[in-house]
């Protein structure tokens, strides 16, 4: 009796190691698993730290408001890509095996056409481990164009919208006369520069480009020879998409050779680059173009802000496409009711929802890039808000609205039967 009830009890060990094993991955942590994977070390560690940052407090306070799907909640898993496409292809598979079906990334194109072709490739061999990808800053075109995936979701206008709001302010700024483009030898790069260069000859062939080169990412510690060259050109501007600390050394060594330009930015509102801005004493001619600044009204967003300032010892916002990801997100799980890559995908597409602003984005279904409002900002003196403890700010120069953002897409996407 004791053999046959031992029997008995080591099959039942087993029956149920085999059913907890066949149960969705959630089930077992009753939450939903979201994986943010940027560089948490090397160059890019803190804008990856900060991005974090974010989508914890958004995170906590969708957790806060309910959850999803009746009361389940997220759990943000935080991995380090180190910048580096295969070591992101590593710990996405790490995500996917833990049960993860939700990914997060924003820094590097190459890193996100890495991920987004290793996510069309996974799903379409394991179609009961598919997984999704949020991207909130990375803006290389072939993303949702030649290299499209219904898999990949962008939340910030790629650098041809980005660029045709800026060429256009541009456009009417009739002392700009000699432009220098700077940028990282890379996709992302490498797109800025052929997009400055188009767009220019077409809105202001009057424009000399009297300097156009590219430099390894974030691999350049000393950025005074490129300011040299900068100088001897006679640039009276300079257009870059740098990030991070290419963007910050950048500035500082034009801050240290005393160089008098104007700056034309996709980022100098990450991390670091406020301060360096400051330190160039350049007030109001460093700008930038954005879906939100610290100085843009709307009380859901200042109270976001001053929120999130509060908790991370005076930080700043920076990503309100980060909230209207989340949103997104979370409307699309609960239209899908189930966890499930495929379903909350299908009901991302065509998405329509007010921002944190009141303003409507929409998610085109063509090719799944967002459009909202943009604005290029300036930053200088004279502000309600600061960054960094510099005493200085964003001021809306410019006001681009959704509608007037809008690109061609040749994306063909091969959606899932």
């Amino acid at each position: 009796m004791t053999h046959q009830l031992s029997r008995r009890a080591m099959l039942g060990t087993v029956l149920a190691g085999l059913t907890a094993l066949a149960l969705p991955a959630r089930a077992a942590t009753d939450k939903v698993r979201v994986a943010f994977i940027d560089p948490l070390s090397g160059g890019g560690a803190i804008a990856g730290e900060h991005g974090a940052r974010h989508f914890r407090f958004l995170i906590d306070k969708i957790n806060a408001a309910g959850g999803v799907l009746g009361g389940t909640p997220l759990e943000l898993v935080v991995y380090d890509n180190k910048s580096a496409v295969q070591d992101t292809l590593i710990q996405a598979q790490k995500a996917i095996d833990a049960g993860t079906r939700i990914i997060v990334s924003g820094f590097g194109s190459n890193v996100a056409l890495g991920l987004s072709d290793f996510l069309q490739k996974h799903n379409s061999r394991n179609p009961e481990a598919q997984a999704m990808f949020l991207n909130y800053g990375t803006i290389d075109p072939a993303l949702t164009n030649e290299k499209c995936s219904y898999w990949h979701f962008r939340f910030d206008a790629d650098a041809e919208i980005k660029m045709h709001a800026l060429t256009s302010f541009i456009r009417d700024r009739k002392e700009i006369s000699k432009v220098y483009v700077i940028g990282q030898d890379y996709s992302f790069g490498q797109a800025v520069r052929a997009s400055a260069r188009r767009l220019l000859a077409e809105k202001r062939p009057d424009i000399a480009i009297v300097g156009d080169e590219l430099h390894p990412l974030l691999k350049v510690n000393d950025f005074a020879p490129y300011i040299a060259k900068i100088k001897a050109s006679g640039a009276d501007s300079v257009i870059t998409g740098n990030w991070g600390q290419d963007l910050a050394l950048l500035l500082k060594a034009a801050a240290d050779a005393g160089l008098k330009v104007d700056w034309y930015t996709f980022y100098a509102g990450l991390a670091g680059s406020p301060t360096a801005v400051r330190q160039t004493g350049l007030d109001h001619r460093i700008y930038q173009v954005v879906e939100w600044h610290s100085n843009v009204p709307g009380k859901e967003m200042q109270d976001l802000n001053a929120e999130f300032r509060w908790r991370y010892d005076g930080k700043g916002w920076w990503y309100l496409r980060a909230k209207t990801a989340m949103d997104m997100l979370v409307k699309a799980i609960d239209t899908a009711k189930a966890v499930d890559a495929a379903k909350i995908s299908a009901a991302m597409e065509g998405m329509r929802i007010k921002n944190a602003l009141g303003a409507e984005v929409w998610m085109r279904k063509d090719d799944h890039q967002a459009f909202q409002d943009l604005y290029v900002a300036s930053f200088g003196s004279g502000v309600p808000v600061d960054e960094e403890g510099t005493g200085w700010g964003w001021k809306t120069v410019a006001t681009i609205a959704a509608a007037d953002t809008l690109t061609r897409t040749v994306c063909q996407m091969d959606r899932p039967s």
